[in-house]
C-alpha cells in the first residue's frame, strides 16, 4: 500500500493535474467514476507498472522476513547411566550454578565396589610387608646353606686328603657319598640364592604392578560412584525439573529437565526465501523489530549466511528418498547479531521478530569506472532501502494493535 501510495504520486497525481488545469476536467463532471479509467488510464497504468517494479526492487535487494526467532541453548539433563533416585538437591525454575549438585542415583553397587577395590590396595600392601619379611628370611636361608656347604666341602677334603696318605684306611665308596653330599649342599646354597632374588623381583616388580592395578581399578570405581551425583554443566535455570526420589531416570527414554543457560544468545537466526540467496550476503546491515519489545527498532548486522538449505538435506534409511517429499522449500538460514552491546536486554529468548537486511552498494557506487547508468541504477536500489525502512516502523506500531487487538492475544 505505500508503495501504491508513493508510485500514484508520480504517476497518478500528474495524470490528474494535467486533465484538471490544462483540459479542464473536474472530479464529478468529466472524471467520475465510470470515466475514471479512460481518463485517468495512462497515470493508473503507469503506477500499477511502476508499483510492481518498486515492490520487486524493494523485496530484493532489501529483503524481509518474518521467520527470525531469538533463539537460545538448552541443556538436557541427564545421567551417564540407568538408576533410581535416591536425593534431590534443587527445584524446578531454581538458578544453579556450574558443578552445583542436581540429583544423586542409588550408589549403594558403586560403593560396595569401590570398597572392593580399596580392599584389594590394602591386601597388596600386606603382601608387600610379608615378602620384605620373607626376603630377610631367605637372607638367613642363605648363610645356613652356604655354611652346609662349606662343612660338606671340608668333610670331603680330609677324606681326600687321608686316602692319598693311605688309600687303605678311606673307602673309596665314602668319598663319593662325600662328594655327593657337597653337591647337594652347593645346590641347596643356588636354591636359596634363586629364591631371595625372586623375592626381589616381586617386591621390586610384581608387586608395584598389581598396586598400580588396584590402584587404577580403584579410581574407575570411584568415578562410577561420582557418576551417581549428577552436577550441573554451566550455570543457568532448571526447566520442567520434576524429578523426585524414588523415580527411574534412563538416558535413552526419560531425561530429569531441561538447565537453560546463562549465555544464552547473542542474536537471531531469520529464515530468507531461496530467492534472496545471491543478495544476502556477511556484512550486510539489517533492522529487527521484536514482539517481546514492541515499538523498537534494533539496528543489526548480518554475520553468517548457512551455505546449505535444510530442507533438501538426505539422511541414509531403508527406504529411497523421494524428491516429492523434498519439495517443500525452505529458508536461507542467516545469523544477525545487534550493531551495539545491550539491545537484547529486555527481549525474552525465543521471542518471535521481524527482520529487514539492506543492500548497500556503497563501495561500487565510488568506484573509477563506473558508468552513468550503472551508478544510477546503484542509487536507485539503496535510496528504495527507505521504503523498507519506513514499512518495518509501521510493523513496529502496528505489531501490538496486531497482537492484542486483531488477534485477540
Amino acid at each position: 500500500m505505500l508503495e501504491f501510495m508513493i508510485c500514484s504520486m508520480l504517476t497518478i497525481f500528474p495524470d490528474f493535474l494535467f486533465r484538471r488545469y490544462v483540459q479542464g476536467k473536474r472530479i464529478g463532471r468529466e472524471i467520475n467514476l465510470y470515466s475514471m479509467w479512460f481518463e485517468l488510464r495512462w497515470g493508473i497504468t503507469a503506477c500499477v507498472i511502476l508499483t510492481l517494479s518498486l515492490i520487486t526492487l524493494i523485496f530484493y535487494f532489501h529483503p524481509s522476513t518474518k521467520n527470525v526467532t531469538a533463539v537460545f541453548r538448552t541443556v538436557t539433563i541427564l545421567p551417564e547411566a540407568n538408576g533410581r533416585v535416591a536425593e534431590v538437591f534443587v527445584g524446578t525454575n531454581q538458578k544453579v550454578a556450574a558443578g552445583a549438585p542436581l540429583f544423586r542415583l542409588d550408589n549403594a553397587q558403586q560403593q560396595a565396589a569401590l570398597e572392593t577395590a580399596r580392599r584389594r590396595v590394602a591386601e597388596i600392601d600386606a603382601e608387600t610387608a610379608v615378602a620384605k619379611t620373607e626376603l630377610a628370611a631367605a637372607d638367613g636361608m642363605i648363610a645356613q646353606a652356604e655354611g652346609a656347604y662349606q662343612q660338606a666341602q671340608d668333610e670331603l677334603s680330609t677324606q681326600v686328603e687321608l686316602n692319598r696318605l693311605n688309600p687303605n684306611v678311606v673307602a673309596k665308596r665314602e668319598i663319593e657319598r662325600r662328594q655327593v653330599a657337597v653337591d647337594a649342599r652347593q645346590g641347596a646354597v643356588a636354591a636359596a640364592v634363586s629364591n631371595k632374588q625372586t623375592l626381589e623381583t616381586k617386591i621390586a616388580s610384581l608387586l608395584p604392578a598389581q598396586k598400580a592395578s588396584a590402584e587404577a581399578a580403584l579410581a574407575q570405581a570411584q568415578v562410577e560412584l561420582d557418576k551417581t551425583l549428577v552436577r550441573a554443566g554451566t550455570a543457568g535455570t532448571l526447566q520442567q525439573f520434576t524429578l523426585r526420589p524414588g523415580d527411574i531416570v534412563n538416558p535413552m527414554i526419560r531425561t530429569a529437565g531441561i538447565l537453560v543457560p546463562d549465555d544464552r544468545r547473542i542474536g537471531l537466526i531469520a529464515g530468507f526465501g531461496q530467492i534472496e540467496a545471491q543478495v544476502i550476503k556477511p556484512g550486510m546491515i539489517a533492522e529487527a523489530t521484536c514482539v517481546g519489545m514492541p515499538f523498537t527498532i534494533i539496528p543489526m548486522v548480518v554475520t553468517e549466511v548457512q551455505s546449505v538449505i535444510a530442507s533438501g538435506q538426505v539422511r541414509p534409511t531403508d527406504q529411497l528418498a523421494d524428491v516429492q517429499q523434498l519439495a517443500r522449500p525452505g529458508t536461507l538460514t542467516t545469523y544477525l547479531e545487534p550493531l551495539f552491546e545491550g539491545q537484547f536486554t529486555g527481549i525474552p529468548p525465543g521471542s518471535n521478530c521481524i527482520a529487514n537486511a539492506y543492500t548497500s552498494n556503497h563501495d561500487e557506487l565510488h568506484a573509477p569506472d563506473i558508468s552513468t547508468s550503472r551508478w544510477v541504477y546503484l542509487h536507485v536500489i539503496d535510496a528504495v532501502g527507505l521504503v523498507h525502512a519506513m514499512i518495518l516502523r509501521l510493523q513496529a506500531l502496528l505489531l501490538p494493535v496486531q497482537t492484542l487487538v486483531l488477534t485477540g492475544h
